[in-house]
Formats: C-alpha cells, structure tokens, sequence
C-alpha cells in the first residue's frame, strides 16, 4: 500500500532516549509505525505485527500500532530514529535539514522478518568489511 510517511518526536522516543539508546525502552518507542485501524483491516494487519516500510531510499521493518489519532488514511507515522534514518533521503535540497515529512512510502506485512536491535541495525547497515 502507497503511503505518506511522517516523522517526528514523541513523548515515548524522548523518555526511551533518556533511557540510553541501547535500552529496551528507546527501542520499543522508536521501532513502532502508527497507522489508521482502516488501512490496517485492510491490509490485513494486526495490532504490534511486524511491517517493513520501503521508500526510494531503503526499508525498515517495525511493528505495526493502531494510530489514536485516526483516521487518516493512507498516511503513517513513525518516530524519529535510527531505523527510520535509514529510509529517509539524506538531501537537505540546501536547508541543512532532510525532508522528515510527506515521504512516499510503501507498506507491507512482514510477520517473519524481525524488527532488529540497535546493534544489529548499525552492523547489517554499517558494517566494515
């Protein structure tokens, strides 16, 4: 499904934040993708089913949450974060600052893919050969 992905900060992201990056509550804050209820029953996805989001620049997998602040179909969010850093475009067309909203995105379910740890993000992302 062709979606509007947007970003921003949350409560949650910036008490998991304060937590350290690395622990259990900044991930479980920033691995989430809100959608409306609609387009999930449509997709046929479930409440904290994992998803992988694709824009032109690459795709994450998260878990899906129902958006409390439905409806607004067709578009998502997802809080700021090292996972949804890796599918933003890095162009800052001149502003110093990337676009972080109204990204053209794609969404699929993904329930056997997993949603990685920090750790295994930044070695599959970055590794050093």
């Amino acid at each position: 499904m062709k979606v509007t992905l947007l970003t921003g900060r949350t409560l949650r992201q910036g008490q998991g934040k304060e937590q350290g990056k690395l622990s259990e509550q900044y991930w479980k804050s920033v691995t989430v993708c809100e959608m409306d209820p609609d387009d999930m029953k449509l997709l046929g996805i479930s409440e904290n089913e994992n998803i992988k989001i694709a824009t032109e620049n690459g795709s994450v997998v998260l878990r899906a949450v129902k958006s409390i602040r439905a409806p607004h179909r067709g578009a998502v969010f997802v809080p700021y974060g090292p996972w949804v850093s890796l599918i933003m475009n890095s162009k800052t067309h001149g502003t110093g600052m990337p676009s972080f909203k109204g990204v053209t995105a794609e969404v699929d379910r993904a329930p056997t893919e997993p949603v990685l740890s920090l750790p295994e993000l930044l070695k599959q992302h970055f590794k050093k050969e």
